[in-house]
């Protein structure tokens, strides 16, 4: 690198340009059919529904890590339950 891309000024002048180069818009002329929006919508729920979906699975483990209850304290808690049920 050069000495004008270290200074003062030649980071202003990549600001600048940068923030030109943001304002100058052009059309895009796109066009989204409901097929492409439900689509989007699809992924949405279907990334929500594996957030939740391993959250369910790894529940026991995130609350033993964030300062739940000691594993032993679980598992007679566990046992507790399963015998009660019967």
């Amino acid at each position: 690198m050069n000495s004008y891309q270290n200074s003062k000024i030649g980071k202003k002048m990549h600001l600048i340009t940068f923030a030109v180069l943001g304002l100058v818009t052009l059309p895009a002329y796109a066009y989204l059919d409901p097929g492409s929006g439900s689509l989007i919508i699809q992924s949405v729920i279907g990334a929500l529904a594996a957030i939740g979906v391993t959250l369910k699975l790894y529940w026991h483990k995130i609350k033993l890590k964030l300062g739940g209850r000691k594993p032993a304290e679980l598992d007679s808690e566990l046992t507790e339950n399963s015998s009660t049920k019967e």
